[in-house]
Order: C-alpha cells, then sequence, then structure tokens
C-alpha cells in the first residue's frame, strides 16, 4: 500500500470544482436531476429563400396545432407554443429522459420584402412550414433590353 501525502488544499480544491460544475449544469440546463422538471426550450429552425417566398421549417414533433400560436405583429413573427410532459409511467420508472418540455417562445423580425398579410403555416410529421410570400411590386423583375430605334428620315 502506498503512503499519500495528505494535502488539505486539494480537498477543498475539489469541493470549488464539483461546486463550480453543479452550478453550470443548473444554469445551462445539463443537470442530472432536471428530467422530470419543465425547462426553456426553442425548436430548432431552418429559413430559406425562394424567387417568391422566404420558408421557415420548425422541428415541433409530439406538439399539437392547438398548442402552437403564431402571430405577426409590428414586422415580427412569433412562435409561442409549449410540449407537454404526459406522465403515462410513474417517475421512478424512468431511466433516462432527455426531450424538453415546457414553453418555448422564438422571434423574427422580418424583411420589408414580406407581405404579412399573405403568411401562413402548415404542419405535417413533426414539422412547422411557414410560408411568407415576397410583396409584388418588390419581387426582382427581369427588364428587356430593347434595339434602339432610328427615327425614320424624310425621304427626298
Amino acid at each position: 500500500m502506498a503512503i499519500i501525502r495528505w494535502d488539505p488544499f486539494r480537498d477543498i480544491v475539489t469541493l470549488r470544482e464539483k461546486m463550480n460544475r453543479m452550478f453550470e449544469d443548473v444554469f445551462s440546463g445539463r443537470s442530472e436531476d432536471k428530467e422530470l422538471t419543465a425547462g426553456t426550450w426553442a425548436p430548432a429552425v431552418d429559413i430559406f429563400e425562394t424567387e417568391n417566398e422566404l420558408v421557415m421549417t420548425a422541428e415541433i414533433p409530439g406538439i399539437e396545432e392547438k398548442d402552437v400560436e403564431i402571430k405577426v405583429e409590428d414586422n415580427t413573427l412569433s412562435i409561442r407554443g409549449e410540449r407537454k410532459f404526459e406522465k403515462e409511467t410513474k417517475e421512478e420508472n424512468y431511466h433516462r429522459l432527455e426531450r424538453s418540455y415546457g414553453s418555448f417562445y422564438r422571434a423574427f423580425t422580418l424583411p420589408s420584402s414580406v407581405d404579412p398579410e399573405r403568411i401562413q403555416a402548415e404542419q405535417e410529421n413533426g414539422v412547422l412550414k411557414i410560408s411568407m410570400p415576397k410583396r409584388q411590386e418588390l419581387r426582382p423583375r427581369k427588364v428587356r433590353i430593347l434595339k434602339p430605334t432610328t427615327p425614320d428620315k424624310p425621304k427626298k
């Protein structure tokens, strides 16, 4: 058996590291004990542009349409909703619970090219798709180059 010299400061440093890790886990949402608590989360979104519209897709699996609210106000598109935790089994029977539950809120500033009156949303297979058509007058248009016309010269 090896003899190890006792260092009282090592125990204090170890305790401090454990406390720091505990606070980081609690405030960053990585806590081991967070399994059955509702927390804040935000669905992942993709935004892309076509010639005629902006399209946003958001991953919201397990959320019903009635639990999602989409608003357009002051040139801002907001999505608010809630994923509810359904207790089908007793809490002590869970081994791991990694999905987030609770309310979420996302807000996006709309560019001036979007027509807020024509925004539409649909949900299929856990993906929310929001189509934001561009204003007709602001869509890019092609300009044709005309051949110059020469005025008719009078014949002599």
